[in-house]
C-alpha cells in the first residue's frame, strides 16, 4: 500500500488513465446538501489567497498495473466515488459554460485534461467510468449540446443541474481556482500484496454508511478481477438484489433475505448488524468457482423470497391468496421456514394442497396466538427450527405435531382458549391491517366469489354513540350491558359500504334502510357477516351471543386446530418463564443460548446463567435492580453463600430453587433473553 498527498487536478489529469467504479460499489447518491458544501468550500478557498491547499479526505484505489489493449491504465476506485463523480460534474458544468461563452482554449483544456482520454476507444473515452446506468448518464451529459432532457431520474442529472444554476460566468474562474487547490490522500493498493477488503472494512468502520447487503456485495466481488466481477455480479448478485425487493415500495430487502437464509442454514438468527460477519464466516473463500457454489442456492431461494415479498409473482391463485394473507399478518419471522417449504413445493417434494394447508396452518398458529395475546418475540425461535421437525413422508402432520408440542409462551392455543379470548377481545382496537385480515378471512371462507373489502368499513351494529331509540328498544339495563361489555367485540361488528348513512340509527332502521331505492340496510347485503342480522328484529344481549356462536363456529373452520395425535411420551422442553415450581425437582438438561447443557441441579443452572451473562455484559448487574436482588459485592464475606462471578465480584446464592428461578427470570428479562433458556426436568 502506498499513501501520499496528491493534488486532485493532477490526479485527474493523468494521461491515458481511467478511474473505474466497480459493480460492487453502491450507487452515486450525493444530494444537494453535499454538493452545496463542496461548492461552498471550493469557492471559499478560491477566494482566499492565504489558502494554498484544502484537503477533502482520501481516495483509495486498486492499482494492478491493468492496461487495456489501447494502453489505458485502469484504477479501480474502492473509496472516493462520491467526490470524484461530483468534481467531474463540476468540470462538466464549466465545460458546457465554456461552450456557451465560446472559450475554445478552456473547452479543450477541461475536456481533454479532466473529462476524456482523447485518443482512446469509445468505451475508454471517459476518464471516469461509473457503473452502467451512471456511465450512460455521464455520456449523455458530455455529448448533449442541446441539453435534451434525460428520460429517467438520475442523481447525476439532478446534481449537474444544481451546479449549473450556481456556477455562472461571474464565478467560474473562482471555482477553477478553488479546484486547483484541492488535495487528498491517495492510497494505492496492490491486489497481490494488500487486502482491499480489510482496508475497505476499516474505512467503513470510520463512518461510511453501508448496509449489510452492501458489505456482502463488496466482500463477494472486491477480490475478483474485473471480468470475473462482471460475471458474478450479472449472473448472481444483481439477480439476488432484484429478487429481494418489495416491488410496491421499491424497498431493498437483501440484508433481511441474507439474514433469513443464514437463519435456516445455521439454525441461529444473526444479529441484524452482524449479517455481514456471519456471511463471511459461512463463506470464507472467494474464488469464482466457490462463489458460484455459494451463490447458486442463494439465488434459488431468492426466487421463493421474492414471492413471499410480492405475492402477485406467484402464478397459482390459491397459493397467492394465502401468501397475501401471511403478508397481512406481517409474519416475516416465518420466512426462513417458508422458504424451505416453498423450495420443497417447487421441487415437487410436496403437492400444492399440502403447501396451501401449511400456509393456512401457519396463519392459524399466529392468529390464535394474537387473539389470546401471546408475545410475538417467541415466534422467531419457533420458525427458526420448525423445518427440522418436518417428516417428508408425513409432511403436514409433522409440522402440526411440532407446533402442538410447544408449551407456555410458545404454545398453539386450543379451541377453548381462543374462543374465550375472542368473546371479549376489543377487535375494533387492533391494527387496521390485522382487522382487515380478520374480517376478510371470515367473510370469504368457502366463498366462490371473493369479496374485496377494501371499499367497505367496519360497522358497529350497536353504535358507538347510539340514537336514543336504542334505550327504548332494549331497556336501560340491557343497553348498558351491551355498551360496557360488547361494543367493540366481534359479535357487534360487521362490514358495510354504508357506514356513514347507517350511523347511530336504531337496529330496525339499519336493517331495513332503502333510501332512494339504494338498499343500504343489512337485509339487502350479500355479505355472510350480515346474513344473521337480516333475520332478527332487535340486537340485544341474546342476539349478540347468538351471533357470536355463529362467528365462533366459522372462526374454528378458518383458523383450524391441527387434528393430529401427539406422542405424550415425548419429553417436554419448557421455557423457564412457563415452568412449574422447581422445588424438589431435578433437571435433566437445559438449552441456554442455543447450547444444550447436561446438568441436574438448579444451583448449577443458577451459576451458569449468572456467570455467562456477567461475562457477556457486566453493566446491568451494577445499574439495574440486579445490584440489590443479587447482593452484588466485592466482599464475599458479606454473603451467606457466595457465588463468584469472576475473580473480583460475588453474588448471593443461598436461595431456594424457587427464588433462584425468579432471580434467573429477572436477569433474563433485563438482558432481553426471555426466550434463551429452555428447561427439561427429570
Amino acid at each position: 500500500m502506498n499513501a501520499r498527498e496528491v493534488n486532485l487536478n493532477k490526479f485527474l489529469a493523468q494521461n491515458d488513465t481511467q478511474f473505474v467504479i466497480p459493480v460492487y460499489q453502491r450507487n452515486y447518491d450525493w444530494a444537494h446538501v453535499q454538493c452545496k458544501k463542496l461548492l461552498d468550500d471550493v469557492i471559499n478557498i478560491g477566494n482566499n489567497e492565504n489558502i494554498n491547499a484544502h484537503f477533502i479526505g482520501s481516495i483509495v484505489y486498486i492499482h494492478d498495473d491493468v492496461y487495456s489493449a489501447s494502453g489505458i491504465t485502469e484504477l479501480t476506485i474502492i473509496d472516493g466515488q462520491q467526490r470524484l463523480t461530483t468534481v467531474t460534474l463540476i468540470y462538466l458544468v464549466i465545460y458546457k459554460l465554456a461552450i456557451k461563452l465560446k472559450k475554445d482554449s478552456l473547452i479543450n483544456r477541461i475536456n481533454e485534461t479532466y473529462l476524456i482520454n482523447k485518443f482512446s476507444e469509445e468505451e475508454e473515452k471517459l476518464k471516469l467510468r461509473p457503473t452502467e446506468n451512471n456511465d450512460q448518464v455521464l455520456k449523455h451529459l458530455l455529448r448533449n449540446s442541446s441539453e435534451e432532457e434525460y428520460s429517467d431520474f438520475s442523481r447525476l442529472i439532478d446534481n449537474f443541474n444544481y451546479f449549473k444554476e450556481f456556477i455562472i460566468e461571474e464565478n467560474y474562474e473562482l471555482v477553477l481556482k478553488g479546484l486547483s487547490k484541492i488535495m487528498f490522500v491517495e492510497i494505492s493498493l496492490d491486489r497481490e500484496k494488500d487486502d482491499p477488503q480489510r482496508i475497505f472494512e476499516s474505512l467503513n468502520s470510520t463512518g461510511l454508511e453501508l448496509s449489510q447487503a452492501d458489505l456482502i456485495r463488496n466482500y463477494i466481488l472486491m477480490g475478483l478481477k474485473r471480468k470475473s466481477q462482471q460475471k458474478i455480479y450479472e449472473n448472481y448478485w444483481e439477480i439476488i438484489e432484484k429478487l429481494a425487493k418489495e416491488e410496491k415500495t421499491a424497498k431493498n430487502r437483501v440484508s433481511d433475505f441474507i439474514r433469513d437464509y443464514l437463519t435456516f442454514l445455521n439454525k441461529k438468527i444473526p444479529n441484524k448488524g452482524k449479517v455481514y460477519q456471519e456471511f463471511k464466516a459461512n463463506f470464507p473463500t472467494r474464488t469464482v468457482e466457490k462463489l458460484e457454489d455459494y451463490l447458486s442456492p442463494i439465488k434459488k431461494f431468492a426466487i421463493h423470497y421474492n414471492k413471499l415479498l410480492n405475492p402477485e409473482k406467484e402464478q397459482d391463485q390459491e397459493i397467492r391468496l394465502q401468501i397475501e394473507y401471511i403478508n397481512r399478518l406481517e409474519v416475516n419471522v416465518a420466512y426462513p421456514f417458508l422458504m424451505k417449504v416453498y423450495d420443497d413445493y417447487s421441487s415437487k417434494v410436496i403437492q400444492k394442497d399440502i403447501f396451501v394447508n401449511i400456509l393456512e396452518l401457519i396463519q392459524s398458529f399466529v392468529w390464535r396466538r394474537f387473539i389470546i395475546g401471546l408475545p410475538t418475540n417467541a415466534l422467531n425461535k419457533i420458525f427458526m427450527k420448525l423445518y427440522d421437525d418436518v417428516d417428508k413422508f408425513d409432511y403436514l402432520a409433522s409440522i402440526g405435531k411440532s407446533l402442538l408440542r410447544k408449551k407456555g409462551s410458545q404454545k398453539f392455543p386450543s379451541n377453548h382458549e381462543v374462543i374465550n379470548a375472542l368473546r371479549e377481545k376489543d377487535v375494533y382496537g387492533i391494527k387496521p391491517k390485522n382487522r382487515i385480515y380478520f374480517f376478510e378471512r371470515l367473510e370469504n371462507f368457502e366463498n366462490k366469489e371473493l369479496v374485496q373489502i377494501n371499499n367497505l368499513t367496519i360497522e358497529h351494529i350497536f353504535p358507538q354513540n347510539p340514537d336514543a331509540k336504542w334505550k327504548v328498544d332494549l331497556g336501560i339495563d340491557e343497553y348498558n350491558i351491551i355498551k360496557e361489555n360488547y361494543l367493540n367485540t366481534i359479535a357487534n361488528l360487521t362490514l358495510s359500504g354504508n357506514n356513514g348513512i347507517l350511523s347511530n340509527k336504531s337496529f330496525i332502521q339499519k336493517r331495513d334502510m332503502n333510501n332512494d331505492g339504494k338498499e343500504q340496510g343489512y337485509k339487502y347485503s350479500r355479505l355472510w357477516l350480515n346474513r344473521y342480522l337480516s333475520t332478527i328484529d332487535k340486537l340485544g344481549k341474546a342476539e349478540i351471543e347468538e351471533r357470536f356462536i355463529l362467528i365462533k363456529e366459522r372462526f374454528l373452520k378458518v383458523w383450524k386446530f391441527p387434528l393430529v395425535e401427539i406422542n405424550e411420551s415425548v419429553p417436554d422442553e419448557v421455557n423457564i418463564f412457563d415452568v412449574d415450581d422447581p422445588t424438589n425437582k431435578k433437571l435433566e438438561y437445559v438449552i441456554f443460548l442455543d447450547e444444550k447443557l447436561q446438568m441436574t441441579k438448579v444451583s448449577e443452572l443458577y451459576s451458569k446463567v449468572m456467570k455467562t451473562l456477567f461475562d457477556l455484559e457486566p453493566e446491568p448487574f451494577f445499574n439495574t435492580e440486579l445490584l440489590g436482588k443479587l447482593n452484588l459485592t466485592q466482599d464475599k464475606n458479606k454473603l451467606r453463600q457466595a457465588l463468584a462471578l469472576n475473580e473480583t465480584y460475588f453474588i448471593e446464592s443461598n436461595f431456594s430453587n424457587k427464588i433462584k428461578f425468579e432471580q434467573i427470570k429477572t436477569t433474563l428479562t433485563i438482558f432481553n433473553f426471555e426466550d434463551e433458556l429452555i428447561i427439561k426436568f427429570k
